[in-house]
């Protein structure tokens, strides 16, 4: 682990130093690359997919798993989208003249190794070396036991990619020991990695917290919630559940609980619950009186993040209600609320504590692509240094340029 460490940190000085112009030409050229080995990269992936199968993993899970061509020509071309995203590195965040005459600029730099470790999705593979790459960083990857064939098969076309542009290999570097104690030893790793951000459940986060010796940052659960308040259009509010909760269930900007204010819910939640054909729904008791086939919520159902076709749902008396309910319950990723009342929905976006705050729209929109960053590396549930979708600019840092001309400190 430590001669992969130090590949790719050597790697990272060269990548941080290369032109827009060359870049662009590496991710174009890896696209292809990645494309050209699509029967290959699906062989790969049969064979990881049989062994989840005959293992009992759950299908949402394996749907995180499995690919198909068209998953793989969307890899590429998020590759090539790339190409036409803004450079950030060498942009001026800021700068100024102090009285002494010292011109003071704030510029944005790389990170440098950026190290992801992440759980059953292989496009990861693809998207974390181009958002690396774009943003001057080396890519230090750990994937799962799950995608191990897939995530091999992978990163051979991109290095293949990378070496076709001139660069080093290394610039990518997949980890392909998948044991547990391989695990700790690469989020321990201080002279070679400048940034882990992890990508899985619960077991990897609290591994990260008790083990990593790295800088980190959080891509968290997301226990995301969509407050129905009184104020509601209804017709908006049923379309938006439905949407947040199964147009793509398994992710993590999906809607795990349904709140709902007291005014409403007499009249909404039959309907709400009619709308979610297929969605298991556990309640509080004045939600199961409503509708009896809403099961009984246990204490930890409130916090839970489900990534499958289950919710949670609560009735509230008001909004400060909702707002404990959500602070008290709430990974810090989405948070939702339907109403026409500005007041409410005021109050909400300035006490909610999460990274996103939507107004009468879907926490699925959550999404670096859907924010207009492109790609994204995840995102984050913590406060530094980066929060919500992580595209290229959350991948850089920031180096101060002081130009004098001979002054002194007295």
């Amino acid at each position: 682990m430590q001669d992969l460490g130090a590949r790719v940190k050597a790697a990272s000085a060269v990548v941080a130093n290369i032109t827009t112009a060359e870049k662009d030409e590496a991710l174009k050229i890896a696209a292809d690359c990645l494309v050209a080995a699509t029967s290959e990269i699906l062989e790969a992936n049969c064979a990881d997919i049989e062994r989840a199968q005959t293992a009992g993993t759950p299908d949402t899970v394996i749907d995180r798993l499995r690919l198909d061509t068209s998953r793989v020509e969307a890899m590429g071309e998020g590759l090539r989208q790339l190409v036409a995203l803004t450079d950030p590195i060498g942009k001026t965040v800021e700068q100024w003249t102090r009285p002494n005459g010292l011109e003071i600029q704030k510029i944005r730099v790389p990170l440098g190794v950026v190290a992801i470790i992440y759980e059953n999705r292989p496009n990861v593979t693809s998207d974390a070396f181009g958002l690396c790459l774009k943003s001057g960083n080396a890519a230090f990857l750990r994937g799962s036991s799950a995608a191990i064939d897939s995530n091999i098969a992978i990163a051979r076309a991109l290095r293949e990619g990378i070496t076709k542009a001139g660069l080093p290999e290394d610039a990518l570097m997949l980890v392909t020991d998948t044991s547990h104690a391989a695990a700790i030893e690469f989020m321990q790793l201080r002279d070679h990695i400048d940034c882990l951000i992890p990508r899985g459940g619960p077991s990897l986060i609290n591994s990260i917290l008790d083990n990593a010796k790295v800088p980190y940052v959080i891509d968290g659960d997301g226990n995301c919630h969509v407050y129905v308040d009184e104020a509601a259009d209804l017709d908006l509010a049923t379309k938006v559940i439905v949407n947040a909760k199964m147009q793509r269930p398994s992710v993590c900007n999906a809607a795990e609980s349904l709140v709902l204010h007291s005014q409403i819910a007499a009249s909404f939640l039959p309907r709400v619950t009619d709308a979610l054909k297929g969605v298991e729904l556990v309640g509080d008791k004045r939600a199961q009186d409503l509708v009896p086939s809403i099961q009984p919520a246990t204490e930890e159902d409130w916090s839970t993040e489900y990534l499958d076709l289950k919710m949670s749902v609560r009735i509230v008396d008001n909004i400060d209600e909702a707002i404990h309910h959500i602070n008290s319950n709430s990974t810090g990723h989405s948070e939702a609320i339907i109403s026409s009342n500005q007041t409410a929905t005021k109050e909400f976006v300035r006490r909610v504590d999460a990274a996103a705050v939507l107004v009468n729209t879907s926490t699925r929109f959550v999404d670096g692509e859907e924010f207009g960053f492109g790609a994204e590396i995840g995102i984050s549930t913590q406060k530094l240094h980066a929060r919500g979708p992580m595209g290229l600019e959350q991948l850089t840092t920031t180096k101060y340029i002081v130009n004098g001309q001979g002054q002194t400190r007295g």
